[in-house]
């Protein structure tokens, strides 16, 4: 935690977000006199530009907001499958899981139809400040595309990393890999014209462009060319949703997150509920008893989440029953605290990636914004549609391929899940807000990360209220997770794992440790302080993000 950057403090407005170029256009847009829905548009085109594994115009996500006099609202703008997809689509003849080219996810049938352009217009038409337009939100990001930008370290090793995939295709290759399969190093001007013209076209002719325009036209067209399944009527036919976030309290404090077809607030609900029972504070912040008792948490509601988590439009999702305290309470009751509670032991149901990119807004008003979208895996489905510049994401992986069949993040997933017509994937993105005892907002968060998004924001918010940490030191210290299944605890690599003597206390108990090969999460905060108004913003010192304000 020591090694951590400083928090930003600023006393009006505050972004946080994985790339600095786009926090900075973020912060521009508060500065002229952008609310946070102005904000966040313009931070999302940007790292369509700057952050291209995850930010994106060709995935899709979910934003929380949350208005100065307690309104809030969730627009679930996640992907959904197109009208030739079934059930069985991604079966081979012999019934086992296509994982290569044809299956969820590498290439043109891997992607579900995009709603990033449709949730961003409608959070600015509804909730913008109308000091910005449309096109005046989308030209930082344009101009970016167009003169290009010198590539960091960390993203010319992103995209060098990534070679196989991005040179499956020319499209690709070409963009990323500097057109010869070399790819870049650090420093090279990254520039993409095809992109920058595509956002040109939203800016003269508006958001539904992408929907109905030239852009759409050319999506349809490569697709039908190369065998995928999006169609014209697809993209026409796509709408974002507006939907009342999930509610909850711990320990007083009401917290907001996303509801399905993301299984992130409800997950997270649970587990609060459960852990709500225990004392965390006298366990300590690195003591095996509260491991113990989180990893308990995450492994019960990682069960329900396979059991019951899906698309609300397609079938029930008992959120109420999932999200209660006497539900909770009856978890609690089978937790042992001296032992393990073996993963077989929980029902079985009938039978997400790391890059995702999250960040948070707060204006001057108050207003905020929490943001987590992406293409699934690091640059999606590898597919640059040509013309477009728009990279295409693999979230068809998030259906259940097959019931008890793990997808990319080790993830066992249920019937309810399954592939449908214009269904939505469930998803572990978990936008949160946590509110103060007087109502007032107190912290918002999110991450990247599949299926540690939520036990990453779990943490976070225990460590803050629980633990008194400072959001600093709430977003970098260590973290672990647990899945159901497999049945083992997750720990972070080097100086972030866990101590010797916690590890030995937990295996005593029962648990199996497994250390990740890269950090969780890459974690982005706000916190309003209640004496002085001032923004606080961190970003996590596992990434190369950036938190300022003005």
């Amino acid at each position: 935690m020591n090694g951590a950057p400083a928090a930003a403090r600023a006393p009006h407005g505050m972004v946080a977000s994985a790339e600095p170029l786009a926090t900075g256009i973020g912060v521009d847009v508060l500065r002229r006199g952008g609310n946070a829905v102005d904000a966040a548009v313009a931070v999302a085109f940007a790292l369509a530009v700057t952050f291209p594994e995850a930010g994106n115009l060709g995935g899709g996500g979910f934003l929380l907001l949350r208005r100065r006099d307690g309104r809030a609202t969730a627009i679930d703008y996640r992907e959904t499958a197109p009208a030739r997809a079934t059930r069985t689509l991604y079966l081979d003849p012999g019934g086992q899981v296509i994982r290569g080219e044809g299956g969820p996810l590498v290439g043109y049938r891997a992607s579900g139809v995009p709603g990033t352009v449709a949730g961003m217009a409608l959070a600015w038409r509804r909730y913008g400040s109308g000091r910005f337009s449309w096109a005046q939100l989308i030209d930082p990001a344009r101009r970016l595309a167009l003169a290009g930008f010198p590539l960091s370290r960390a993203r010319a090793a992103s995209l060098r990393d990534r070679r196989d995939l991005l040179g499956r295709y020319p499209e690709t290759r070409r963009i990323f890999l500097n057109g010869n399969g070399a790819g870049f190093r650090e420093g090279d001007t990254l520039r993409q014209p095809d992109l920058a013209r595509t956002l040109r076209r939203l800016q003269r002719h508006g958001p539904r462009e992408f929907y109905e325009g030239e852009t759409a036209r050319a999506l349809a067209d490569d697709m039908a060319r190369n065998g995928g399944l999006i169609t014209a009527a697809d993209l026409r036919d796509y709408r974002p949703k507006e939907r009342p976030p999930l509610r909850g309290s711990y320990r007083g404090h009401t917290v907001l997150s996303m509801p399905p077809p993301s299984s992130g607030g409800f997950a997270l609900l649970e587990m609060l509920n459960v852990l709500e029972g225990f004392d965390l504070r006298a366990a300590g912040p690195a003591s095996a008893e509260r491991y113990h008792l989180l990893a308990e948490a995450m492994r019960r509601a990682f069960a329900d989440r396979a059991e019951y988590g899906a698309d609300p439009d397609f079938v029930p999702v008992p959120t109420a029953r999932l999200t209660g305290k006497r539900y909770a309470a009856g978890l609690r009751a089978r937790i042992d605290r001296a032992r393990a509670t073996p993963s077989a032991r929980r029902r079985p149901p009938a039978a997400e990636a790391t890059q995702t990119t999250h960040f948070t807004v707060i204006d001057r008003d108050g207003d905020a914004v929490a943001n987590t979208y992406t293409l699934n895996g690091a640059y999606g489905s590898g597919v640059v549609a040509r013309g477009t510049g728009v990279l295409l994401n693999n979230e068809m992986d998030d259906f259940t391929a097959k019931p008890g069949v793990p997808n990319l993040f080790g993830l066992i997933q249920g019937e309810r899940n399954a592939i449908a017509p214009k269904k939505r994937p469930l998803s572990s993105m978990t936008p949160t807000f946590v509110l103060r005892k007087d109502g007032s907002l107190w912290f918002t968060v999110g991450s990247p990360g599949g299926p540690t998004i939520i036990n990453t924001v779990l943490q976070v918010v225990t460590n803050i209220i629980d633990h008194g940490m400072d959001l600093r030191q709430a977003i970098a210290a260590p973290r672990v997770h647990h899945q159901w299944l497999p049945d083992e605890i997750r720990t972070e690599p080097g100086a972030r794992g866990l101590p010797d003597g916690v590890r030995r206390a937990l295996a005593a108990r029962g648990h199996k440790i497994a250390p990740a090969t890269r950090p969780m999460g890459d974690a982005q905060g706000i916190l309003i302080e209640p004496e002085t108004g001032v923004r606080v913003g961190a970003s996590d010192p596992r990434g190369s993000g950036l938190a300022a304000g003005y």
